[in-house]
């Protein structure tokens, strides 16, 4: 009988779009493949690559003890049902409940820390409980993955790990170096700067809403494109003022969209103006589709270009710094703009060849399954 993986995820898409080459290596090392995520709609994809799919519900934001309490028992249920041979974990609710439910039923796991998210980022009384929840969830981990050293550092810090538990920083998810190629640049003199983001506050969309408004009075030629979905919680603070923008053609709003490289491709620049993040699968798309790159100087986003080289960094929550970035690229000629693209291609297929994310995780597998 075939030894089996099982995944615990909280979103189909990112699973399906980040981390089928993983699912796809792992049917080819014989492994039968099972994940457990919550359906939004690529739960099919996911099955059509001869993974087993187990629907899950799940609160992806917040901290309901109820709801939490339901999750846990779910991954102890699906661990005494399917028994793997080991259990990979992605983001803080899988990872924290996962974790616990593997150490109680004494099943090998390895966990990935994709970001540290809001409420660990903010601090207070609500960081304090996840803390130590992760103390608990990490313990028996037989490697914990991470995206970049900041996030590592931020969790030894708060005793969330030991100084000598198996601990391993990887180039965020990658990026599909044949999937995202190199397009050509576009050449029109009009200049179309995409953002893909969740429209939330930690995502930079004030300093962005800001900026583009700024810019547009200067060159009204400029348009901005904005993909992404509203968080529920502050869409009542940034539907009103997208709608409004959009009604002035500063900015065309497209909400949430699976055919992003077809924005990509006809886009001059990507701007991501992120408070914080694990690492920018958004930043290494962009690059590998050798786009240039606006982005916050911030651990996550930095990492994946040469400041004025292949991008340009500025201040994160700071909407003037983003309007002076966005007028520096402008400034530049066309020819300049596509030679930064071209040089941000060149800078991940050096540092972030998915191939490299998936050769790590199945080194950490072959030593739990030999």
């Amino acid at each position: 009988m075939k030894p089996v993986v099982l995944i615990l995820a909280n979103s189909d898409s990112g699973l399906y779009d980040f981390r089928k080459e993983l699912l796809k290596a792992l049917l080819e090392k014989d492994f039968q493949v099972a994940v457990s995520v919550p359906d939004t709609g690529y739960v099919e994809k996911i099955r059509s690559l001869g993974v087993e799919c187990i629907p899950t519900v799940m609160d992806r934001r917040g901290m309901n003890p109820a709801k939490d309490f339901k999750l846990l028992t779910f991954y102890m249920r699906q661990l005494q049902e399917k028994r793997p041979s080991i259990v990979l974990t992605y983001t803080i609710k899988p990872n924290i409940y996962g974790g616990l439910a593997c150490r109680l039923k004494r099943v090998p796991y390895l966990v990935n820390i994709t970001g540290l998210g809001t409420a660990l980022e903010h601090g207070g009384m609500l960081q304090k409980f996840l803390v130590l929840l992760y103390r608990m969830a990490l313990k028996k981990a037989r490697c914990i993955f991470f995206q970049n050293t900041r996030n590592k550092d931020f969790m030894m810090e708060k005793g969330c790990i030991k100084k000598n538990a198996p601990v391993k920083v990887i180039p965020g998810s990658g990026v599909n170096l044949s999937e995202h190629e190199a397009k050509p640049f576009p050449k029109e003199e009009k200049v179309r700067f995409l953002s893909i983001m969740r429209l939330m506050k930690d995502k930079g969309i004030e300093e962005l809403l800001q900026a583009a408004e700024e810019i547009h009075r200067e060159y009204p030629e400029t348009t901005f494109e904005l993909l992404g979905a509203y968080e529920e919680e502050t869409r009542k603070i940034y539907e009103p003022r997208v709608r409004d923008l959009q009604s002035q053609g500063v900015l065309q709003y497209y909400g949430y969209r699976d055919d992003v490289p077809d924005f990509l491709e006809h886009a001059q620049a990507v701007i991501h103006p992120s408070y914080h993040e694990g690492m920018s699968n958004v930043l290494l798309e962009a690059a590998a589709t050798a786009r240039p790159v606006l982005a916050s100087n911030v651990t996550g986003c930095k990492e994946t270009f040469e400041d004025n080289v292949s991008g340009i960094a500025f201040e994160p929550g700071n909407a003037r710094a983003l309007t002076e970035a966005i007028r520096k690229f402008l400034a530049l000629s066309v020819k300049e703009r596509e030679e930064m693209g071209e040089k941000g291609r060149a800078y991940v297929e050096t540092h972030f060849d998915r191939r490299l994310v998936v050769e790590a995780y199945l080194e950490a597998i072959k030593t739990v399954c030999g």
